[in-house]
């Protein structure tokens, strides 16, 4: 189930966006407007983020009559040339205005509706013909199309401020709705840009306010950027609010296409930056901060708009901008004390929002490091900001979180750590990481390398990210992910070796326990189950009963650890067959010590069945708690590892013992042991062992060999491939994975110190013992930590003094190695990077000698020819312009002193390599 919903959350985060944050409304266009249909975005998708959507790129301000297809405006243009051709005789009116010059009269007697002819002359811009028309007696001007579209809506629509000053002239009515009540004449206008026809209509006394529910005049004018008409509709009175809540106003419009001017003119005359918008509660910041528009982001706050501004999934301005990649934006937010640690929907932060998977830059999130946010900071699921960028495959932003303090244990609910993401989708940051650990080992004194004074500084903070849950939880996350060989490196493998000596005596003070349990189980059992009182009557010794006590007592508080480690993790509890077996001999010593009268005559026989094999299974966990110490360890390794391929094998090859036994069974039914069908099937085993018993078999006395020939058959062939053939083969691959054990002691014992260490800071940092009073919980950090501080954590070595023995010499060795291999490398780039330096300056320095040889050459010439061939002079005057400092003697000089230089420092770094190269060898 944990894989299942793993699966789940990581399809939901990186492949269905399952960090949307804005998605369709469910009301009508006319409820929402236009603003919610096309805002979406995702935290693991760039491609998403889309933004805003008002309108689209505007028209010239000067004339509306060109094609609007595909603009969000009032009305598209296709929509009014289809509503225009359903009008009567619009065909053939059509073809008589193709046919009219400006100066043509309107034949009297043409017959067609004259109506629909003055919609058409008006969207044709024919105004000569429109001015004999609204002269007509039949002419009606308020007409309008299907859908409630007068002349004048037409007139405004296109920007004709001259049609609309005749039609008003002539009895237009100028505050007229079409039937869907989207737009008056004011409104066309305004979406327009036309400022003369907005006048026109002002003067009839039209409300510059309609609509401001929905749509005012304003709002069009602000969505076709009009800087005049905008200021113009201001200074005449239109609202900047609407006095709707959660409605759209010419401040959003602004704000989601970016219009600067005409955001700066509608705060200067009382627009409200705090107002939201439709379900989602958005504010003007948000949208342009989710568009990078990083001046309208600076007017909105100038204006006092809250930066902090939560919408409806409780995204800030600069989540959304994160969500964006509007680096520049982000910069600006933070710079003006934006709340980096404000966290949204599921609990996801900026710098979770910062991290998308097409991105391929890290600015906002190196913003948001250089800000302090929390880089450890886990959403709802538990995945942090590290968890999001491995899964993405974002490599680089990933090692940048890393070197900013991302904990690459940290676990998500499931389980499942940062180290397991960066392993499977971003592997090369595990060699920097080991790079890391390089530089964590560094000489620490002004001394030579060599001498004997100086001192290697072992810094361990990039071993612990976290405190909290133990120092050993990044290597036991290395060993869980099969990067093992992690562990041989001299920063890992000091810091186990100081760990374990810190704690070591937790487990000696184990082992005297269980011992001492153990052996006084042993004495019960040995006083009350070894004698035979059947025969004879026993008696129970006068110690017995004070021993079963002890035990008794001992069992409960080993019942009591087991249940205490079960309450700090049942599921990784369970998982240890070690914790079965403490179970069974916990349950088993209460069985074997219940004996109600005291006399040993009265011990049931089912006890001595139980006593028998919990006996065994205590001195088995004796034996593997020996196992955990790192000397005993490798041999209890061995065993444990022979005995499951010995279970594995014993099962590949079940089937021919089973055969054998049975054949057996039916060739031999006169030998006790192959009587009954179980009795012979473990006699088939004792025999692969070695116990063939062949005289007793084939020539025992009272014995008859009732079908021989087939009989000895069966027996050599089960000496063949049995005895010889399997055992044999059973022999070798346990050599085999004993030499694979010893080949890889060292790891091993390093895995095993690592996985010990690490269960008991983990009972140590449990969530129960946190809850103990302050002073007790000081305690046992004190215990169970290298040191209480990170600060702290480093140790000093001095790898050439002879006293110094914290460390094994072997150890020491590696560690001085490292660091002379490390300085030899840097040390040979350098030289290198001055060898490359010198050959340039030696180029240059010939180029310029070469220069100067022409030169003199030149000079000579001139000298030698101008009196001989005067078309020379002119060539040599202008060869003496470029004589200047540069072929000085002076200037030529020093080139030379800095050459020399140069060279003598090169030969003195030679030296000192040469000698550090000798004491390198010498150590």
């Amino acid at each position: 189930m944990e894989a299942v919903r793993f699966s789940i959350i990581e399809k939901e985060m990186k492949w269905e966006d399952e960090y949307r944050m804005y998605c369709q409304d469910d009301e009508a266009d006319e409820e929402t407007g236009p603003l919610d249909d096309r805002y979406r975005m995702s935290i693991s998708s760039e491609s998403d983020v889309a933004g805003v959507e008002i309108s689209s790129p505007n028209q010239p301000n000067d004339m509306c009559s060109s094609s609007r297809e595909g603009q969000d405006e009032i009305w598209a243009y296709s929509e009014l040339e289809s509503a225009l051709k359903e009008l009567p005789d619009a065909e053939k009116i059509g073809e008589l205005l193709e046919r009219l010059l400006p100066v043509d009269d309107l034949p009297v007697d043409c017959g067609y509706d004259l109506d629909s002819m003055l919609l058409l002359a008006v969207w044709a811009s024919k105004l000569a013909l429109v001015k004999q028309l609204v002269a007509l007696d039949g002419v009606n001007v308020n007409a309008s199309d299907l859908w409630g579209r007068t002349a004048l809506h037409l007139a405004c629509y296109i920007g004709d401020y001259r049609a609309v000053e005749l039609l008003l002239q002539h009895g237009a009515k100028p505050q007229v709705w079409d039937k869907e009540r989207k737009a008056t004449p004011l409104h066309c206008a305004a979406s327009c840009g036309s400022i003369e026809s907005i006048a026109l209509l002002l003067a009839k006394g039209v409300d510059i306010n309609a609509g401001i529910e929905k749509h005012s005049a304003l709002h069009y004018a602000v969505q076709r950027n009009s800087k005049q008409c905008v200021e113009f509709l201001l200074k005449n009175g239109a609202n900047p609010n609407t006095p709707q809540v959660y409605t759209q106003t010419p401040l959003h419009v602004a704000a989601a296409n970016g219009f600067v001017e005409c955001m700066d003119l509608l705060l200067n005359y009382g627009a409200d930056a705090r107002s939201q918008y439709g379900q989602k509660k958005i504010t003007s910041l948000h949208l342009a901060a989710s568009e990078n528009y990083l001046d309208c982001v600076k007017l909105l706050i100038a204006a006092g708009a809250d930066i902090d501004a939560r919408n409806r999934d409780q995204q800030t301005p600069l989540h959304l901008a994160c969500l964006s990649q509007c680096h520049e934006t982000v910069t600006y937010l933070i710079s003006q004390n934006a709340d980096v640690h404000a966290i949204y929907r599921d609990g996801r932060t900026a710098l979770h929002a910062s991290i998308v998977k097409e991105s391929r830059f890290w600015d906002c999130t190196l913003s948001l490091l250089k800000a302090r946010v929390d880089v450890n900071r886990a959403d709802n699921f538990g995945y942090t900001p590290l968890h999001i960028a491995a899964l993405n495959e974002f490599s680089s932003c990933a090692f940048l979180l890393i070197e900013y303090g991302a904990d690459i244990t940290a676990r998500t609910n499931g389980g499942v750590s940062a180290l397991s993401f960066i392993i499977r989708r971003t592997p090369e940051i595990i060699p920097k990481y080991i790079d890391k650990l390089d530089t964590a080992i560094s000489v620490n004194s002004i001394h030579e390398i060599g001498d004997v004074d100086c001192e290697i500084r072992l810094d361990f903070r990039p071993l612990v990210p976290n405190n909290d849950r133990g120092e050993t939880e990044l290597l036991l996350a290395f060993i869980e992910v099969g990067q093992r060989r992690i562990l041989k490196h001299p920063l890992c493998e000091t810091f186990l070796l100081l760990k374990w000596r810190r704690i070591r005596k937790f487990f000696l003070f184990s082992l005297f326990y269980h011992g001492l349990f153990v052996l006084l189980f042993t004495a019960y059992v040995l006083g009350v189950y070894v004698k035979d009182c059947r025969v004879r009557v026993c008696r129970m010794a006068p110690y017995v009963p004070i021993v079963g006590y002890i035990v008794i007592f001992l069992n409960v508080i080993l019942m009591t650890k087991e249940i205490f480690q079960m309450m700090h993790g049942f599921l990784g509890y369970i998982r240890y067959w070690e914790n079965w077996l403490q179970w069974s001999i916990v349950i088993g010593i209460f069985l074997c010590t219940q004996n109600p009268s005291g006399e040993i005559s009265d011990v049931p026989t089912w006890q001595h069945h139980v006593a028998a094999i919990v006996i065994f299974l205590a001195w088995l966990e004796l034996m593997m708690l020996v196992g955990r110490f790192p000397v005993f360890g490798l041999y209890v390794q061995m065993f444990t590892t022979v005995a499951v391929n010995f279970s594995k094998f014993l099962m590949a090859y079940c089937c021919l013992l089973v055969a054998f036994g049975l054949s057996f069974c039916v060739l031999f039914p006169n030998y006790i042991s192959f009587k009954r069908i179980l009795r012979g099937l473990l006699k088939t085993i004792v025999m692969m062992a070695g116990e063939l018993e062949f005289e007793d078999i084939f020539y025992g006395e009272n014995i008859k060999i009732l079908y021989p020939g087939t009989a000895h058959g069966m027996f050599l062939a089960f000496v063949l491939l049995v005895t010889v053939i399997l055992t044999n083969l059973l022999v070798g691959l346990a050599v085999s994975d004993i030499q694979g054990l010893q080949q890889s002691a060292g790891l091993d014992r390093l895995s095993r110190q690592a996985e010990l260490i690490s269960r008991l800071e983990g009972l140590m940092f449990s969530r129960i013992l946190r809850k103990a009073p302050i002073r007790l919980w000081a305690i046992f950090q004190k215990i169970a930590l290298l040191k209480t501080s990170r600060l702290r954590l480093h140790f000093r070595v001095k790898p050439n003094d002879p006293r110094e023995k914290r460390i094994p010499k072997e150890l020491i060795t590696s560690i001085y190695k490292l660091v002379a291999e490390r300085r030899e490398r840097n040390q040979s780039i350098k030289r290198k990077q001055t060898y490359r330096n010198l050959r340039a300056f030696q180029e240059l320095v010939d180029e310029d000698a070469q220069v100067t040889l022409r030169r003199q050459r030149f000079r000579n010439c001139k000298t030698r020819t101008v009196s001989e061939n005067p078309y020379l002079t002119t060539a040599a005057n202008r060869v003496s312009e470029f004589n200047g400092p540069r072929t000085s003697g002076l200037h030529w000089k020093t080139i030379e002193d800095t050459q020399k230089q140069i060279l003598k420092k090169l030969d003195e770094m030679s030296k000192e390599l040469d000698v550090l190269n000798s004491r390198i060898k010498k150590s």
